[in-house]
């Protein structure tokens, strides 16, 4: 039996009509770039994430660049962020001339160590000590939200603002000690990705930022169409971050079906839990259920860790099932970033977890038979 990794065909079956339609309006009304497609999406996602402002942006990367931007980080400034993540969180930072200082991951959920990120705050590499800290930018990686709280205490400590990599985890919430909060609306901006392959793709590239700062939200409107407020009024030096109308439709529609996706993904994270259970197979744990959270993680990924990981990556491969790795190199070792002066081993969780983890399919039209499937190779592997 074939099992891919996604199959973003079995979910457009199921919307196809409903996403013509609105493509075709869009057609009809040959209005592409932003306007009321796309204000009506940003009110929709807004609510959604719990914010007061949404911005549509190009894509997720460009939503990380955006938020740094109307921060103010360059040149001789820092931003503390995460080594096992999606290239595009730190290398937004080095577009800008800035540098990332990294910090240790948590061995359970993948997501920044509070503890190691205050080490880094009180004694950064001594290359690193003239860099003025400007931003900490925890990810939301795979679904499940950092641990918030102490992060957001330790940037309040240290003078620096927020900045949430939420491009895989719209939807998923934290216990908050100020109530229940959604990924993205717990620092200065929240930033997400629209990538196909996301919990809520597109039909391309896009993205999002998201504030309760009003001053913000402007700056941010200003930067996707290159600084102005104004046709040909420029008071800042943007670029060309705008979300397309036939994106802003697609994902407007898509919107309305997400928390039944998420719940699908969780009912599918749960049977592999179960069907792992006393293996040699270490499960992906919600470490905030129990909260009184309705999605603790929404699991964009299912990741596990695996003695033998490639041997079973082999084996599901030649069995038809998709499978992957993120992130095989730690971004701290990426031939690109030598310059900053990284060496293996200073990260050795993050390190640990590129050798060991291993992405199996999660997506909501799977079937059991084909989790079976999944479930039997891996172990079969084992």
């Amino acid at each position: 039996m074939q099992v891919p990794l996604l199959d973003l065909k079995a979910q457009y079956v199921t919307l196809r009509d409903e996403l013509r339609k609105v493509i075709d309006e869009v057609c009809d009304s040959q209005s592409f770039i932003l306007g009321p497609r796309v204000q009506a999406f940003e009110a929709h996602a807004a609510a959604y994430c719990g914010t007061k402002h949404a911005v549509g942006l190009s894509s997720g990367t460009d939503a990380l660049l955006a938020a740094l931007m109307a921060l103010e980080v360059g040149h001789g400034d820092a931003v503390v962020t995460s080594p096992y993540t999606f290239f595009a969180t730190a290398g937004s930072i080095v577009r800008l001339g800035a540098v990332p200082l990294f910090a240790d991951i948590d061995p359970v959920t993948f997501n920044l160590n509070p503890v190691q990120v205050r080490c880094v705050l009180e004694s950064p590499p001594g290359r690193f000590r003239e860099r003025r800290l400007k931003v900490l930018m925890p990810v939301h990686l795979y679904g499940q939200c950092a641990d918030m709280d102490p992060l957001t205490e330790l940037a309040r400590e240290f003078e620096c603002q927020v900045v949430e990599d939420a491009a895989q985890a719209i939807g998923a919430e934290y216990p908050s000690r100020g109530g229940v909060k959604k990924a993205g609306a717990m620092g200065q901006i929240g930033c997400f990705s629209f990538f196909p392959s996301k919990n809520l793709g597109g039909f391309g590239d896009g993205g999002m930022a998201v504030t309760d700062d009003a001053t913000l939200n402007e700056k941010l409107r200003a930067l996707r169409v290159h600084g102005a407020t104004v046709t040909y009024s420029h008071h800042l030096v943007g670029a060309n971050f705008r979300l397309d109308a036939l994106q802003a439709a697609v994902l407007d529609v898509k919107l309305t079906y997400l928390d039944s996706w998420h719940a699908a993904r969780q009912a599918h994270a749960a049977y592999y839990n179960r069907a792992f259970q006393g293996t040699p197979v270490a499960t992906p744990p919600a470490i905030f259920a129990g909260h009184a959270l309705t999605h603790p993680h929404i699991y964009n990924q299912y990741v596990i860790r695996a003695p033998r990981r490639d041997q079973v990556r082999e084996q599901l491969s030649a069995a038809g099932i998709g499978c992957a790795i993120y992130y095989p190199t730690p971004l701290h070792l990426q031939e690109c970033f030598r310059s900053l002066g990284y060496r293996a081993g200073d990260f050795p969780e993050s390190e640990k977890a590129a050798r060991e983890t291993l992405a199996l399919p999660v997506y909501p039209e799977l079937t059991e038979p084909m989790m079976r499937q999944v479930v039997d190779t891996v172990l079969g592997a084992l």
